[in-house]
């Protein structure tokens, strides 16, 4: 080796690879190599344990970097509740966090074999279809497993079909499965053309986890547009499905004030005997007001178990405890925009109270086990059979919510009080349920008319509407009688 600041007279050196078959080496400046090899030698191994652990250090602080976009990316997702702006976001996020060209969320339909690939471009209305076993997407979809490919080693894995329809050339592909929150699968996150090199385990691993969030954001968004389907359908039949029958005072005031307070966001207390009709109160205001395309979401809190109430409520997060297997949307959260109706509200916990002050307060949820805040601006409508009043002064219920719940308080009363809604109920119920059952519906005698009037009705409204119901199915001749009624 010549020394350049030697004069061109040879110099010293001694050298030593950092480990067995490593490619670095190093390499020494010494006066007397002799003396230097074994310095060299000792330092080597130590030289390349401290690269190890530096590079070890880069790729975890890398990884903790990506979790840390995966998670922001997740919780943007979660605030987007339609599945088509969801998916173009899903495509976005994972080419900029991969350093890619192109992504598709491929949802897969069992019953017609055919993987829906969106967003497609080059494809009118940005939707492709493709057989479940066809290519690398069919392959993740048969076997449950990610693939890479590299076009160039692998071209016989590419679908130049595909790429022909989508005038498009893939050179680099990655594909995962989607997984729901029971475990089946329903789909496969795709992502095209790395920018630079090919896919890598570091790469793979980032769109498994990135699949894993897009999996709850499309259940919960799917979920949320089954419901908001549900309610548009009810909300259509709102005039004649969902009616406060009768005619007697009470009924009328009633009515009056639900007209009064529905286009508002007042909260409202609905007070009542079980079986009085307190949710057919409820859905009233909601379908009166300009909420009525949106959620309304129903709720016994008596029928939560203490240690699920706030989940129930608020959602969770993945690993929240110990069956949290998955992310879950609260009913805060799918009622958003719409209404949210808590029956049986004296129910609920103190704790649990407090909380849902709170979120009543200030329009803002966290879900359990997580720490972000969700904005919300459902409606909150509550009922309960129980004297809330003497709830609070045995102090069994917050005062505070309890102020804040009972803005307006409507009062039903229960069936024993307006014997002049009997009929109008019974005949109501008995055309609606013969109508269901496709048969004439039979008259009531005036016995059983009197038989009707004179009962008590402890179970109220239901108990009144399962009768109807039963004679609707049951009864087998063009009259009721009295005698038919013998068992109220």
């Amino acid at each position: 080796v010549l020394d350049r600041e030697a004069a061109g007279r040879q110099a010293q050196w001694a050298a030593a690879p950092l480990a067995p078959r490593a490619a670095e080496v190093l390499v020494v400046h010494a006066a007397e190599s002799g003396k230097a090899l074994p310095v060299v030698e000792h330092l080597a191994p130590v030289l390349h344990e401290a690269l190890l652990a530096v590079r070890l250090r880069y790729r975890n602080l890398r990884r903790i970097r990506r979790l840390e976009a995966i998670l922001e990316i997740a919780n943007q997702w979660n605030q987007t509740h339609e599945v088509q702006p969801l998916l173009v976001q899903m495509a976005e996020a994972a080419t900029g966090l991969l350093g890619a060209d192109r992504a598709s969320i491929f949802l897969w339909d069992r019953h017609t074999h055919t993987l829906v690939g969106r967003p497609a471009l080059g494809i009118q209305d940005g939707e492709l279809r493709i057989p479940d076993d066809r290519g690398v997407v069919g392959q993740v979809i048969q076997t449950g497993r990610p693939r890479r490919v590299d076009a160039t080693a692998e071209p016989d894995q590419v679908d130049h079909d595909v790429d022909e329809q989508l005038q498009y050339q893939t050179k680099t592909l990655l594909c995962v499965p989607l997984h729901g929150s029971s475990g089946e699968l329903f789909g496969a996150f795709e992502i095209l053309n790395k920018n630079q090199g090919v896919f890598t385990d570091e790469d793979e691993d980032a769109l498994v986890e990135l699949a894993a969030h897009a999996a709850v954001a499309l259940e919960s968004a799917q979920d949320r547009q089954q419901l908001l389907s549900a309610n548009r359908q009810i909300a259509d039949q709102a005039a004649e499905g969902v009616r406060l029958i009768g005619q007697s005072p009470a009924i009328e005031a009633l009515r009056s004030i639900i007209h009064r307070v529905a286009d508002t966001d007042l909260a409202v207390l609905i007070l009542g005997e079980n079986g009085t009709g307190k949710e057919v109160v409820a859905q009233s205001i909601h379908y009166l007001s300009g909420r009525r395309d949106k959620p309304f979401v129903a709720i016994n809190c008596a029928a939560i178990p203490d240690a699920l109430a706030e989940s129930e409520l608020f959602g969770h997060e993945k690993g929240a405890f110990t069956d949290a297997r998955d992310a879950r949307a609260g009913k805060f959260e799918l009622a958003t925009g719409g209404t949210l109706f808590l029956d049986e509200i004296g129910d609920l916990t103190l704790a649990c109270q407090a909380k849902l002050l709170r979120v009543v307060e200030e329009k803002v949820l966290v879900r359990v086990g997580g720490s972000t805040p969700i904005h919300t601006d459902a409606r909150v409508l509550t009922a309960t059979n129980q004297a809330l009043a003497e709830m609070v002064r045995a102090k069994r219920f917050r005062e505070d919510l309890y102020f804040r719940l009972n803005v307006v308080t409507l009062e039903l009363p229960p069936l024993r009080d307006r014997a002049d809604d009997v009929l109008l109920l019974a005949d109501y119920f008995l055309h609606d349920f013969c109508k269901q059952a496709r048969r004439k519906p039979p008259k009531l005698t005036a016995a059983a008319r009197r038989r009707l009037t004179e009962h008590p009705w402890p179970g109220n409204v239901r108990e009144l509407r399962n009768l109807m119901e039963r004679l609707a199915y049951l009864s087998t001749q063009p009259q009721i009688q009295a005698e038919d009624l013998a068992f109220i």
